[in-house]
This record gives C-alpha cells, structure tokens and sequence, in this order.
C-alpha cells in the first residue's frame, strides 16, 4: 500500500489499553497509532484528519506528562455538533486514538473497561476540544488553526479542474502532490507551532 513518505515521519502515539491487556490482544495492553491508521480510518490523508490526530497526541501527552497514556480513560467533549461541519471527522480519529464514545462503544465487563458516555457535543466550551483525565480530572483544551498553514496558490484551480474532470494526468498529479506537502507542513513544519496547535490547561 505506497502512500507518501512523511507518513512515517510523523511522531508515534503509544498507549496502554487495560481492555486490551485484559483480553490478550497486546503485551502489556501496549499499543501504538501513527498518522497512517488516521489516514486508514478516515480514508484520506488532509488537513482536518491530521489536526485530529496531533491534536489527540498532544492533549494525551500533556495530561499524562511522561507516564503512557490510558486509552479507555479519556473524556473529549466538543464545542460544535457531531453533525456541523467537519466534527464528525475528528471525533472519529479521537475516538480511535482514546476509545472514547457516546452511547455506542463497548459496554464493559463486570462494571470494567466501559467506554460508553466518554464523548460529548454541542458542550459549552472555549476551545473546540476539551480532554479530561477520568482518574484525576485533570484537563486540557485544544484547538487547530489550520487558516496559518496556507496552501500554495495552485491548488485551488488545480482542486477544480479535478473536479470539473478536465484535469490532465499530470495536472491531477500535481493536485496531489500540493494537497499532501500542506498536510505534511501541517503535521511537520507546524507541530509545535503554538499559532496553528492550541494546547492549554483548561481554566
């Protein structure tokens, strides 16, 4: 499955599954995501689906700090409807990354490893994402600001050809190549840029 190299480049996220553990799927309960099983799970590779993935490796790492994060015990809330714009994307990608759901997630053993009612929408918030920590309630706010990673001037144009269909092989490829080298300055360029991730105690 060829798919761009700056995939691999993109910081790893390691977790503790207890349910995983439980149920001998992994060693340890140990898992890891990178940025191509959001790509997997979305189905393509953009701004949005990238965002969700750094900002729900960022929010983890700085509630847990230097310990591994526990997949399962993890609340996020979101200040929009799971419906309104692209909402339900990222809650997809947090859901993979935190095991959070709202009603329809896995009901738990004996009264353990519940993973129902962890996710929440239209919340009174001031960011757009809110993760708390269930063990010690601990909390952190997130936001992207996608609009300070422009794209280059071609792809716009370009994006509308493809989809009139009379884009040219090489003008489709072209298209390509644009739209991925902004998620790639998204994820590598603008990572640890505080105007594009937002990370912050919650107040």
């Amino acid at each position: 499955m060829p798919y761009p190299p700056f995939f691999d480049l993109v910081p790893r996220l390691r977790l503790r599954d207890p349910l995983a553990e439980f149920l001998g799927a992994f060693d340890g309960g140990l898992v890891e995501y990178g940025y191509l099983d959001a790509v997997t799970l979305a189905g393509h590779s953009c701004p949005t689906v990238a965002s969700a993935y750094w900002l729900t490796r960022q929010a983890l790492m700085a509630l847990y700090g230097d310990a591994v994060p526990e997949r399962g015990a993890v609340k996020a809330s979101f200040r929009e409807g799971r419906s309104e714009g692209v909402t339900g994307v990222i809650a997809n990608v947090v859901t993979m990354l935190t095991g959070s759901t709202t009603d329809s997630g896995f009901k738990g053993l004996a009264g353990r490893f519940d993973r129902r009612n962890l996710m929440a929408f239209d919340v009174s918030q001031p960011l757009d994402l809110r993760f708390t920590r269930v063990d010690t309630g601990r909390t952190v706010d997130a936001e992207a600001h996608l609009r300070h990673v422009p794209a280059d001037h071609r792809m716009a144009p370009l994006m509308q050809r493809c989809l009139s269909g009379v884009a040219s092989p090489d003008e489709a490829q072209e298209f390509r190549a644009l739209w991925q080298a902004r998620v790639r300055s998204v994820l590598l360029d603008h990572g640890d840029d505080p105007a594009v991730f937002v990370i912050r105690p919650a107040e």
